[in-house]
């Protein structure tokens, strides 16, 4: 049996991504309150596997999560896009007549602009957590609320639910990492099928110091797939770029790091492993 570490609660949209992960296999979660908590669980027990959030294609990246993920000395194993789905879920006994106040998390409602003006009479109330305001209101029996969440969640807590599919955008996907410690990581993948990895750098504040690393990769028919850059606390106008990369040769990427390292400073491969694809559920 795996232990997966997430942020949240049964239910929550971690939950969902690990378990389609994992599909097939036997997990058990361990539910955090914050992704520090994810890597805790793992730095004091090396058996652990986190699943953590990385990006949104609405919200965007998940900064802090990346610094974490840096400094947790984690390795990435696989990852996982889920698209995400969100439903408006009340206690059994409760309908459209009787519900004044919808709770969820702000960025879920965020997502549901459309469907809440269309509905002006609920009051939105932001929560820590989606699938934690079903738990909320069907642990406490808050007649009249109702939550934002996806309809798994509201299953897991004997909700009913009223409307699924609320969210403005149907493209709407977030992709999750997993990650675990190093010495575990080739339990989790086959170094032979990984064809994406995760890397981190930073560079002298030199011109065109970012365009000859890509340039290097482009010659080794390296795809870059995502850059972001974070700047370095307590160094003015120094960066560290955060970049993915898909490939379809491990020997080329592996040379490729070689080329590049020279010209970086603190480069660092934060995981190597298999790029999934974007999944329509």
């Amino acid at each position: 049996m795996k232990r997966i570490a997430i942020q949240g609660v049964r239910g929550s949209f971690h939950d969902i991504a690990a378990h389609e992960y994992f599909k097939g296999e036997q997990i058990q979660l361990i539910c955090c309150d914050t992704f520090e908590e994810v890597f805790e669980n793992i730095k004091r027990d090396p058996t652990v596997i986190g699943m953590l959030a990385i990006e949104n294609t609405i919200a965007g990246s998940l900064l802090h999560n990346y610094e974490l993920l840096r400094q947790s000395g984690t390795t990435i194993v696989g990852e996982r896009k889920l698209r995400i789905v969100h439903s408006i879920c009340c206690l059994p006994e409760d309908n459209w007549d009787t519900v004044k106040e919808v709770h969820s998390h702000p960025v879920a409602l965020m997502q549901c602009r459309g469907f809440l003006a269309k509905h002006p009479d609920l009051k939105a109330v932001e929560a820590p957590d989606t699938a934690g305001s079903a738990q909320f209101i069907a642990n406490q029996q808050c007649k009249g609320w109702a939550a934002i969440c996806h309809a798994k969640a509201a299953k897991q807590y004997g909700m009913k639910v009223l409307q699924d599919s609320i969210e403005d955008n149907k493209h709407n996907y977030t992709r999750f990492l997993v990650v675990t410690n190093p010495n575990k990581a080739d339990f989790l993948r086959n170094i032979q099928k990984v064809n994406k990895a995760s890397i981190v750098f930073s560079l002298s504040h030199e011109e065109g110091s970012l365009s000859k690393v890509l340039s290097i990769l482009s010659f080794y028919h390296i795809n870059l797939t995502k850059i972001q850059s974070l700047p370095v606390i307590g160094h003015e106008w120094e960066y560290l770029f955060y970049i993915d990369v898909t490939y379809d040769n491990l020997t080329r990427y592996r040379q490729s790091i070689d080329a590049i390292m020279p010209l970086t400073k603190e480069l660092k491969v934060l995981g190597e492993y298999k790029d999934n694809g974007t999944h329509p559920e």
